[in-house]
């Protein structure tokens, strides 16, 4: 017998996580406000469109029963992103900015998905109010706009163990204390202590203050968007070494992040996915300042070679130089390094390095078995003897995840657009990176893509941010039964 599904209480959440968009949105019509610019018009009428659609939206799921099961929860989850998205593209097209429908749905998505991918040609050219709500969408989506809301829900007397379970990225999640939303808070409290040092440490070492709440917003959310069209480029060394120690921080476990700010360092030196991570940073980045060193004589290829390795693992996707020029084996690096993504509960994205080393050990434990077939050789990760059903989920994600690459990838084709280039894009998106290679190459910048593949490269964010299962999952109809 299955059991009826609650359409009130999702109703009722997503007005409330509307309202906070509202609110959100807020800042930027304040921006637009002080800098007198003339979209500030559009801003009134988009909050006051947000707004009214939360309120009402909230007054559809009046006398909801106060239950969230797995089923509402996936659904919650999987649509908050487009209910945001929908709201969130309104300063883009009423303000002008981007008056295609299309471009302006793309944007918004690339920015609460943190792929950091634009179709602004002239992202400089752009008000202050709108770089702002670029930032400020990602920096929503980078922690997550379901664990921003479980910190709130419970005043609202909503549960939010679901929607925390189906959002949290990875094989598992943690929780640092027994009542989730306390967990929820301590993650982002521990976010915006990063995002107000980095801002703060950037303006100290000379970037402007607009751009270093911008910048600070985009690096430790691994979005990726900047002020500028050159990325991060043109900016010093030391603001090039700021932004690269926050990206490197931003892509680990705030699980462990946390328990280190907490008196307990060896916490991340203990974390076998820590150390995967930190050492394909480092790895990653040699290989690169070598080649660079070798090929070009670049004396900055240290600092350069980092940065890419790290931009590009944790999907950050800031450019501190050109990497499409560098000779093929390079620039092929780097594509490869787009797979991979940061630690699980970061707010990174790919394909996580727990599913990797796991990936890994099955192998080389699988190698073992045929030499001793007689032998048990377990799987082990962090000390624990992993279970089959953990190692075949995640060898299930790695084939729905090569699944999406190569279906888009055909899409893509279909549109025009060449094979490598196609492949790229397919890559960047589903892993939330945003640079890719070719045509749009280290310039993130998709204008010139077509409207079908914009469209496609869209789900393809959507379903890369909610790591697959929770849009695969509804569409399953063991789901929907009881």
């Amino acid at each position: 017998m299955t059991r009826l599904f609650n359409w009130r209480i999702v109703f009722k959440t997503m007005g409330v996580l509307t309202t906070l968009e509202a609110l959100f949105m807020l800042i930027p019509t304040f921006t637009a406000w002080w800098y007198h610019e003339p979209d500030f018009g559009a801003w009134i009428v988009s909050s006051a469109i947000t707004w009214v659609s939360s309120w009402w939206m909230v007054g559809a799921g009046r006398q909801a029963e106060k239950r969230v099961g797995e089923r509402e929860g996936y659904v919650i989850v999987a649509t908050v992103w487009v209910v945001y998205s929908l709201f969130g593209m309104l300063p883009f097209w009423l303000s002008g900015a981007l008056p295609s429908i299309t471009d302006a749905w793309y944007e918004t998505m690339a920015g609460f998905t943190t792929t950091g991918s634009t179709v602004f040609t002239d992202v400089a050219a752009q008000s202050h109010s709108i770089l702002l709500w670029r930032s400020l969408m990602q920096w929503i989506g980078g922690m997550g706009i379901i664990v921003l809301s479980v910190a709130i829900l419970p005043m609202f007397g909503l549960g939010g163990m679901q929607l925390y379970s189906a959002e949290v990225t990875g094989v598992s999640y943690e929780k640092l204390s027994p009542r989730i939303a306390d967990t929820a808070k301590h993650m982002w409290v521990t976010y915006i202590l990063l995002t107000v040092s980095e801002g703060v440490l950037l303006w100290l070492f000379g970037m402007g203050g607009f751009d270093a709440v911008c910048h600070s917003m985009s690096t430790i959310s691994t979005g990726g968007f900047a002020t500028h069209n050159d990325s991060v480029i043109a900016y010093t060394p030391a603001i090039q070494w700021i932004i690269m120690v926050y990206m490197l921080l931003s892509g680990i476990n705030f699980t462990q992040l946390i328990y280190a700010f907490r008196g307990k360092p060896l916490r991340l030196i203990q974390d076998e996915e820590t150390r995967w991570y930190i050492c394909a940073c480092l790895a990653g980045g040699i290989i690169l300042a070598v080649g660079l060193l070798i090929y070009t004589g670049m004396w900055s290829s240290i600092r350069i070679g980092l940065f890419t390795s790290i931009a590009t693992i944790t999907s950050t996707g800031f450019v501190a130089a050109d990497y499409m020029i560098w000779p093929s084996v390079l620039w092929v690096l780097v594509f490869f390094l787009m797979f991979t993504g940061g630690a699980s509960g970061s707010t990174a994205g790919g394909m996580k390095w727990v599913r990797l080393a796991i990936f890994a050990k099955s192998a080389v434990a699988e190698i073992k078995r045929r030499i001793h077939p007689n032998a048990v050789i377990p799987v082990r990760f962090n000390g624990h003897t992993l279970r089959e059903q953990t190692t075949s989920n995640i060898m299930a994600f790695m084939f729905f995840y090569i699944l999406i690459i190569v279906l888009a990838t055909i899409v893509f084709c279909g549109c025009g657009v060449g094979f490598d280039e196609s492949l790229g894009i397919a890559v960047s998106m589903i892993g939330n990176v945003g640079v890719s290679i070719g045509q749009w190459g280290s310039s993130g910048c998709y204008a010139a893509l077509p409207a079908v593949a914009k469209w496609t490269a869209t789900f393809v964010m959507l379903i890369g941010r909610l790591e697959i299962f929770t849009v695969l999952l509804l569409f399953s109809r063991s789901l929907w039964k009881k």
